[in-house]
């Protein structure tokens, strides 16, 4: 038996464009001699297609997509994820499905069993589980079907949930031949090995091979990375689908396959989650330019050169935007870092305006001392600059945040939070120095200048400023972020763990509570990590538990 393993990006609510991928691939099946091709989870509709759910005619029109399928699949077997409609009985009266279609005739839906309610997903709020365990007889085979999550309590990688049934368990009274999984396993930083140890743990129980075929693309917040997996019955790696692209992997069960190694470089691989992220959210919305704030600091480094490799250097622009408290080290930074990338460049001093605003709201102010009111009156003139070339030239503004400034508000409202996408808003600061060294090692040349660098961080709003004037070192803040945002540890736990005082640590949690209301008003982010302040995380922002 062939499979062919379709490995495609699907739009949300693009049914005619993802209808589309759905049948140039199985052309490409019955080229290549394929008796089954498999796509990932909900590919007809996109994932994940929230409320869109909810309307009676993006339901219709599924239906008769799926007709249009079901007509085309003559001599092949196709397995396609969608949703349907539950006919039964149920608390919801959707269904997470496979289609299983064979030569013209549908033969009938795989539910999904076990539904998400925790991080980036919400099922549950749509969908009825399933209730149905069968093996479908494909070309001789007895071929057990699955969908994502139903795989994954199996092999123990579910923490937030335990769900009462186990639907690879199910399957061993049925004696598979090969199990196959359709996935939409969203990316995180060192996870795609993770999913062959689940493959290979379900391979051993059920005693056949399993292929996974996983989507790949982004969509909104989400990152999918693809690398659709096959392991034999031992639970070996045999094959692996692409990372980051499209793939039409061939699985031919009855060929004997030597295993494969899984390496990965990890940094390479956040830095292709980000590229995709940044390229997907704007050819699917629509969009193609970019404007970037440059501060010459690393961070507007950082997303500067993701922006110029998701878009084409073409398609970017870089504004420096100096004030008084601008060191002509950073303003050169900006510049020389623009000519690296190959990126557009403009230089837009403030000085004239923030000397309006003081000039306007000084006699205002009651005779008080400068404060962070004027660093941030700076900040929200540059944020009024960069929203007026995005309003008159098209430019999507990238926020340039990092996922350490994000979680304590180390940022101004309206001004660098403005933007329309928060392209490093999940990755910590320590690992924004560790992207940019892998950066000058992979392109074998000092794309990010080694000013940039070494140079101590600062937002430059007032003489001589530095984070470290309001902050305690990145690191520590780094380790408290993945204590208490990423794996829940108590102040006591991160305390002991990390070596940090615990008044320390009680401090900088309290900080990213009170900096939940900023969050909420700063633009969406690209989630990467285990736990992002983006999508996936509920908070308050009212409360008083610490």
């Amino acid at each position: 038996m062939k499979i062919l393993v379709a490995q495609r990006n699907p739009i949300v609510g693009d049914l005619d464009g993802n209808t589309a991928k759905i049948l140039e691939s199985m052309e490409v099946a019955k080229k290549k001699g394929a008796d089954i091709v498999m796509f990932g989870e909900l590919t007809l509709c996109g994932y994940p297609p929230e409320d869109l759910v909810y309307h009676k005619t993006f339901l219709d029109s599924m239906e008769l997509h799926l007709e249009r399928i079901v007509k085309a699949s003559k001599g092949l077997t196709v397995i396609v994820g969608l949703i349907r409609r539950n006919l039964d009985e149920g608390e919801k009266h959707l269904l997470n499905s496979a289609a299983v279609i064979h030569d013209g005739h549908l033969l009938g839906f795989q539910d999904k069993w076990l539904l998400p309610t925790y991080d980036v997903f919400e099922e549950r709020r749509y969908f009825e589980p399933g209730k149905k365990t069968q093996i479908w007889e494909i070309g001789g085979k007895k071929v057990g079907l699955i969908i994502c999550e139903d795989i994954w309590q199996h092999a123990g990688y579910v923490g937030y949930s335990h769900y009462e049934r186990d639907p690879v368990q199910a399957l061993i009274e049925y004696n598979p031949d090969v199990l196959l999984n359709i996935s939409a396993s969203p990316y995180q930083f060192q996870k795609p090995d993770v999913r062959v140890n689940v493959c290979a743990k379900a391979a051993k129980t059920l005693e056949c091979p399993v292929v996974m075929c996983c989507q790949v693309g982004a969509n909104g917040q989400i990152i999918f990375d693809g690398y659709s997996v096959y392991v034999n019955a031992q639970g070996e790696l045999c094959q692996l689908g692409k990372g980051f692209a499209e793939d039409a992997m061939l699985v031919d069960l009855e060929a004997e396959m030597c295993p494969v190694p899984f390496s990965y470089d990890a940094h390479s691989n956040l830095l292709s989650a980000l590229e995709l992220g940044v390229k997907d959210y704007f050819a699917k919305c629509g969009f193609k330019k970019a404007c970037i704030g440059l501060s010459g600091g690393i961070d507007s480094a950082l997303v500067a050169y993701i922006a110029a490799k998701a878009l084409g250097a073409e398609n970017v622009l870089g504004i420096s935007m100096p004030s008084c408290y601008t060191t002509s080290e950073s303003a050169r930074d900006a510049k020389l870092l623009a000519e690296n990338l190959g990126i557009q460049f403009k230089e837009i001093p403030i000085k004239e305006p923030f000397d309006a605003y003081l000039h306007l709201l000084v006699p205002h102010f009651d005779g008080k001392e400068g404060d962070i009111t004027e660093e941030n009156i700076q900040a929200r003139i540059r944020g009024v600059i960069l929203m007026a070339m995005s309003n008159k030239h098209g430019f999507i503004v990238l926020s340039t945040g990092n996922k350490s400034e994000v979680a304590l508000g180390y940022s101004t409202l309206y001004g660098d939070m403005c933007g329309g996408l928060g392209v490093i808003g999940d990755v910590t600061k320590t690992k924004v120095y560790d992207l940019c060294r892998h950066i000058n090692q992979v392109e074998k040349r000092e794309v990010i200048l080694q000013s940039i660098i070494d140079k101590p961080p600062s937002a430059e709003l007032r003489p001589g400023q530095i984070d470290l004037d309001s902050l305690p070192e990145y690191g520590v803040i780094d380790n408290v972020l993945e204590g208490y945002v990423e794996n829940y540890l108590s102040i006591d736990e991160i305390a002991e763990k990390y070596k940090i005082p615990q008044e320390q640590v009680l401090d900088l949690v309290q900080k990213i509570h009170a900096a939940e209301y900023k969050r909420r008003q700063g633009p969406p982010i690209l989630r990467v990590s285990k736990k992002s302040f983006g999508v996936g995380r509920r908070y308050p922002i009212v409360q008083r538990w610490l």
